[in-house]
């Protein structure tokens, strides 16, 4: 599951970089622009991206997508389909359509012909099989829960027929779709041979991507275009660079110096710090991927009570926030917890003008404190509120050290929430103590995640079920600690259907409950990042232009990335 609104960074080292380009907040995004020599004949000689693999792998050679640290897990072996997480709209692969049966509990894929592995072997429906059987047989690949009674039934068989993979659940799998696609096929031929693949070195890779490996020197990976590529027409990049594992500071340097041509992490003020120095080239785009929340513990006092939950909301400052944590990047998020407006069409038609705008809570503190003046939380001399029992209202919320931006969003909600009457104090303590808050649920308030990928049903579910109550033993999402048989069984229903005009019906009951019921507030959306250079390579998404999730769907990208003019 994602984190925060930001990658996690730790605050001395974080602090000093934003101190040394300064700290002025600003607005994101830039549109794609063009500029620089982009190779000859319709082709980029060359781009250069940070490492796939950590610095921990210390030259060390493997490819095999399903290892812990594999060289690169992107440009070799390839998905199925590739789900924009920010539009949901599906792009075929290596499959090139998908059925479900009526009751959800069987799907079937129909294999792209003429795809060939890099030793020039065909790519069929046997190996799509092959590899969907294989985490059967060893379930630390089963990435998809394939194979686990997790987020839908089990499959119970994986068969192939012509150009066609079969794959029978035990009862509805709707919600496995998602992770199922994502899974990476392995050649037959190959992986047939290894024995464990959980355990097996990879050193001389027959993938079915767009690269082909060129050189390694333990340092810098190399891969080079493939002519047989079956979409060789849309690659343009002669040569690929993965080299270097970079924080904030060095990682801006590379991208200011040309170093590097794209960055998927975390980078203080962008604007100041990467497009300032360049406006013409140097250009990012955060999309919104799910939001970080503020979480109630709803079964202790006052949290149970929904008036209450009601009433702080607006008391929020959540513009303050988004300039505090992101520089302003990062709108103010929607209490429906869905991401808008990409999500727009979910809305029932009560919430939907506008894209859902009216549905982001505004900070109003007068509100605020009328709403509470008429829940019952009076004030008393002292202009401290009590509670209902007449007992003064003493509140903690609980941050994780090191995270600067939570810690800073986390300042705005106890003052606001101070200044509205509610006394609360702040309680910065290391990571593993709120860890074992969420499972112990011993603790008032805390900032968590909701997801906002394309399955509702996990985001919804993995937020309001029941069952996704964090135990003595295991963090699950469901911190808040929220239990209703009426969400429990709209997050059931939903989960079971493939119907869009059903799904669009059951996410509109959540929705609701989300408004009326405040389980958890949403604050600001959390990113999905890019920052990249259009001197060498233009078509690099962006919010004008979201056709990918700039984050995840990398091999989606390099399909629309063409030579600067």
């Amino acid at each position: 599951m994602a984190t925060a609104i930001t990658r996690k960074t730790k605050t001395v080292v974080a602090l000093a970089f934003c101190g040394a380009l300064g700290l002025s907040a600003c607005a994101g995004g830039g549109a794609s622009g063009g500029g620089g020599a982009g190779g000859g004949g319709g082709m980029i000689a060359q781009l250069t991206f940070p490492s796939d693999a950590p610095a921990a792998m210390g030259g060390l050679v493997d490819y095999n997508p399903y290892a812990v640290n594999a060289l690169t897990k992107t440009w070799l072996y390839e998905p199925l389909m590739v789900r924009n997480g920010i539009t949901c709209q599906i792009t075929p692969w290596l499959a090139t359509d998908y059925k479900w049966s009526s009751d959800a509990a069987t799907l079937e894929f129909t294999i792209r012909d003429g795809v060939k592995w890099s030793d020039g072997q065909p790519l069929t429906a046997k190996d799509v099989a092959f590899t969907l059987n294989l985490a059967k047989t060893y379930p630390a690949i089963d990435r998809a829960a394939i194979w686990k009674p997790i987020f839908g039934a089990p499959a119970t068989s994986v068969t192939a027929n012509a150009n066609k993979v079969r794959i029978a659940f035990g009862g509805n799998a709707a919600p496995k779709f998602d992770e199922l696609i994502k899974l990476q096929i392995l050649p037959e031929h190959v992986y047939s041979k290894v024995g464990d693949v959980t355990k097996y070195i990879d050193k001389a890779p027959v993938g079915s991507g767009p690269f082909k490996v060129g050189n390694y020197n333990g340092r810098r990976l190399e891969l080079v275009r493939r002519a047989d590529y079956w979409q060789a027409d849309k690659i343009k990049v002669q040569k690929l660079i993965l080299e270097g594992n970079y924080d904030a500071s060095q990682a801006a340097l590379k991208l200011r110096s040309g170093q590097l041509d794209a960055y998927w992490g975390e980078i203080p003020n962008p604007e100041r710090s990467f497009v300032g120095a360049d406006k013409k080239t140097n250009h990012f785009w955060f999309a919104p991927n799910g939001a970080t929340v503020l979480s109630p513990n709803v079964q202790k006092v006052p949290f149970d009570d929904v008036k209450f939950r009601e009433a702080i909301a607006p008391a929020l400052n959540r513009e303050e926030m988004s300039q505090k944590a992101t520089y302003g990047i990062m709108k103010p998020a929607s209490q429906t917890g869905l991401k808008l407006p990409a999500a727009a069409k979910l809305l029932p038609e009560k919430y939907a003008a506008n894209d859902g705008a009216d549905t982001v809570i505004k900070f109003d503190a007068a509100k605020a404190a009328q709403l509470l003046d008429a829940a019952g939380y009076a004030k008393g001399p002292d202009g401290k509120r009590k509670g209902k029992d007449g007992q003064p209202l003493n509140l903690t919320f609980t941050v994780q050290a090191g995270y600067i931006d939570y810690q800073s969003m986390a300042e705005v909600v106890v003052r606001n929430l101070n200044s509205i009457g509610v006394t609360t104090k702040l309680n910065t303590t290391a990571p593993e103590s709120v860890d074992a808050q969420k499972k112990s649920g011993d603790f008032q308030l805390m900032f968590e995640y909701i997801n906002g990928g394309c399955d509702n049903a996990k985001n919804f579910g993995g937020k309001l079920s029941s069952d996704q109550i964090p135990t003595k033993t295991e963090i699950l999402p469901n911190v808040e600690r929220w239990n209703d048989p009426a969400t429990d069984a709209t997050v059931k229903e939903l989960s079971a259907t493939t119907d869009e005009a059903k799904q669009k019906e059951l996410v509109g009951t959540l929705v609701d409950t989300m408004m009326t019921q405040y389980p958890v507030t949403p604050l600001i959306y959390a990113p999905a990042r890019i920052l990249y250079r259009t001197d060498k390579a233009v078509g690099w998404p962006s919010e004008s232009d979201p056709y990918a999730q700039p984050a995840d769907d990398r091999l989606l990208i390099m399909t629309h990335l063409k030579p600067a003019k």
